[in-house]
């Protein structure tokens, strides 16, 4: 049998929606709680292959710290929730990232998440209720699941690749209108995004399947050769957004040597969370109290220090 750390290392297990917050606000001498204004995020989690006491389910740091970085809080939250705790979260969060993983994206506690997440985010942007999406490497496949109601993927030989993207719509997308132009010079020319996956949504299929195709835009694409991938999505009517490359490893992870650390790879991590922060202060859902919010923020549990054994540096154990 794997040990726990084996696990972790055949496959990316339970991960969290993290749930982010901007701040209190003050006001005059007293420092208040303003749920109004405050941002709160979350991240979806995944099963664990080999659950083991107090670590059936984990999150990479790295996510946790990609959010902060653009000034948020985090919570984490158990995937295998009822229906009516996913509601009453959604309705406490100011959006949800999907992250990447391993697990199943057509039968797993982290599908069953998404797709409730998925549709209450379609449901509420709707009637008005501005409440954005991200999907990250397996976030990103989820989503294209969750949207073409299909297993459309095809293997490529992605896994631990670091590429420059290859823009197609990028210039008036909402995700990159922000970034400064020599950044999007450096992510055109320059291996800044890496790849740690092995199933893509190839070009071909994109553009012979009529739900994606008006669902969602193409804002990059790579290769590994011989097949033609999507690599950047943003929906055209939903704040919805995909990478099937991980903006958050360039600046928090070290673990693996096709991981780029150059000014330019880390500032890509910090636009990339700048951009999905700000898209969840546009949404106004709050807690209905401060503590039941600080009973449920990351600060709550103890990352443990993983580099050595895994391809996290850090990682939450649940």
């Amino acid at each position: 049998m794997l040990s726990n750390w084996d696990a972790v290392k055949y496959v990316y297990s339970l991960r969290f929606l993290l749930l982010v917050y901007s701040g209190k606000i003050m006001t005059g001498q007293n420092e208040s709680y303003s749920p109004l204004k405050a941002v709160r995020e979350s991240v979806l989690a995944q099963d664990v292959y080999l659950p083991q006491p107090s670590q059936t389910a984990y999150i990479a740091a790295s996510y946790v710290k990609f959010l902060e970085s653009a000034g948020a809080r985090v919570v984490p939250v158990m995937i295998n929730q009822t229906l009516e705790d996913y509601k009453t979260l959604f309705n406490s969060i100011n959006g949800i990232l999907y992250p990447g993983g391993g697990v199943s994206i057509v039968s797993s506690g982290y599908e069953r998440a998404a797709k409730i997440f998925y549709e209450l985010a379609i449901e509420a942007n709707k009637r008005g209720d501005y409440f954005p999406v991200w999907g990250t490497c397996l976030g990103f496949e989820q989503l294209m699941y969750l949207t073409s109601k299909n297993t459309i993927l095809a293997y490529t030989n992605t896994s631990g690749a670091a590429l420059p993207l290859n823009f197609t719509n990028a210039e008036d997308s909402r995700m990159f209108k922000g970034f400064p132009a020599q950044l999007m010079k450096d992510l055109a020319s320059e291996p800044l995004t890496v790849n740690s996956h092995k199933w893509s949504l190839g070009m071909l299929t994109y553009n012979t399947n009529e739900e994606l195709k008006k669902f969602y835009k193409v804002l990059s694409v790579n290769t590994d050769g011989n097949v033609e991938f999507v690599s950047t999505v943003e929906a055209y009517d939903y704040p919805i957004y995909g990478t099937q490359w991980h903006p958050e490893k360039n600046a928090f992870e070290w673990t693996r040597p096709s991981i780029p650390h150059s000014p330019s790879a880390v500032k890509t991590t910090f636009y990339m969370a700048e951009f999905f922060v700000n898209e969840a202060r546009k949404n106004f859902h709050k807690f209905e109290t401060e503590e039941g919010e600080s009973k449920a923020l990351i600060y709550n549990y103890n990352p443990v220090y993983t580099g050595t054994k895994s391809a996290f540096e850090q990682i939450y154990f649940f």
